[in-house]
């Protein structure tokens, strides 16, 4: 016994000299000369500032917000600031239209925006090329609405009035085009009324001062409730795919500052992960979406409840939601090119580059 410890120890002692040794090595062995590779530091946490509108935009966002803003809080002033343990900070903003977010997105106060599809163009344009679009986070919601029976067919708009919101944008542009492309000139053979946010052409339709809007979920159940003979006479989405353009009608987008997404690579990707997952919590759980969706005030429960499946909320990024875009806004550039951000005196702008496809 004594003899096998005496070895082991022996053995320990030579394997300690030549682990030693390896330590200390002279540049026969190559290690001195070298220079440990460094770890790459892992990105500090930031605070993103994110706004959404007051919709479905903001709809699919709430399992989100709720992950880092309690809805106890936000309901303070709708806008709510959670520090996330081990992640980073969020800054939610909540707008009832795009005018709110477009200055503080061009201004840097916003560091990521949900906003029209074509806006998105537009702002990547007036900025030169310092808007990137993340992600399509909602399909087609716009419908034509009627307290009557006069509507059947996008025909039948002719010579009629329209209360509408949301000029200068997705609303305007794709009414617009399919007006044109079913033979009524949006200027002369129809009349748009425009109001400055949805809420304002559902009070229309309530006293009686306009019978035919163009609303988008979940505005359209909204008006629904407070007038039960509202139809639903037009899905404009149908109206698009019949026209068989090779394009789809988008409704929003997610656009990020390039600077910011330069700057802050892991946490665009850390948005963009927890932003999809919302997103499929949000259309997997209804019952419990809609009670998020009431507390922070975007709509009452029981109307998200309802809205929630016509909403066509989605996260889509990379090459699809390239060829979805570039599609989209390719048609509205043949239609009307100040649609996605051309100048009309100098031709300056037109459909953004490549770069402005985060991740295609």
């Amino acid at each position: 016994m004594k003899n096998w410890m005496k070895k082991g120890l022996a053995a320990c002692l030579t394997l300690v000299m030549c682990l030693s040794l390896a330590a200390c090595g002279g540049t026969e062995q190559g290690t001195t000369d070298e220079t440990p590779a460094e770890e790459t530091p892992a990105e500090e946490s930031v605070t993103v500032r994110v706004a959404a509108l007051k919709g479905p935009t903001a709809m699919g966002m709430v399992k989100l917000m709720s992950d880092y803003a309690p809805v106890e809080g936000a309901l303070a002033d709708k806008e709510n600031v959670v520090t996330a343990d081990g992640g980073n900070t969020y800054e939610f903003t909540l707008a009832a239209s795009a005018d709110e977010v477009t200055p503080k997105l061009m201004q840097g106060e916003l560091d990521i925006a949900c906003v029209p599809a074509n806006l998105a163009s537009v702002l990547y344009n007036r900025t030169g090329g310092g808007i990137v679009t993340l992600a399509v986070n909602t399909l087609g919601v716009l419908y034509i609405v009627e307290n009557g029976n006069a509507i059947q067919s996008m025909a039948d708009l002719a010579g009629k009035t329209i209360v509408a919101s949301g000029k200068g944008s997705t609303p305007e542009y794709a009414l617009r085009y399919l007006l044109s492309e079913n033979g009524i000139d949006p200027d002369n053979d129809v009349t748009i009324d425009w109001r400055s946010e949805h809420s304002e052409c559902v009070a229309a339709l309530a006293s009686g001062s306009a019978t035919i809007a163009m609303l988008p979920q979940p505005f359209v159940t909204v008006a629904q409730t407070q007038l039960p003979d509202l139809r639903v006479a037009l899905d404009l989405t149908e109206e698009w795919d019949a026209l068989d353009n090779g394009s789809a009608l988008l409704t929003g987008v997610v656009v990020a500052r390039a600077d910011f997404v330069e700057e802050h690579p892991a946490a665009v990707e850390q948005f963009l992960t927890s932003y999809a997952d919302s997103v499929d919590w949000v259309n997997d759980n209804t019952a419990e979406a809609a009670e998020l969706i009431g507390g922070y005030d975007i709509v009452d429960a029981a109307v998200a409840e309802k809205a929630l499946p016509y909403c066509n909320i989605v996260c889509i990024t990379g090459s699809e939601m390239k060829e979805m875009l570039s599609g989209y806004l390719q048609v509205l550039f043949d239609a009307a090119p100040a649609s996605v951000g051309q100048d009309a005196e100098t031709g300056e702008g037109g459909l953004p580059g490549d770069d402005f496809y985060y991740g295609a």
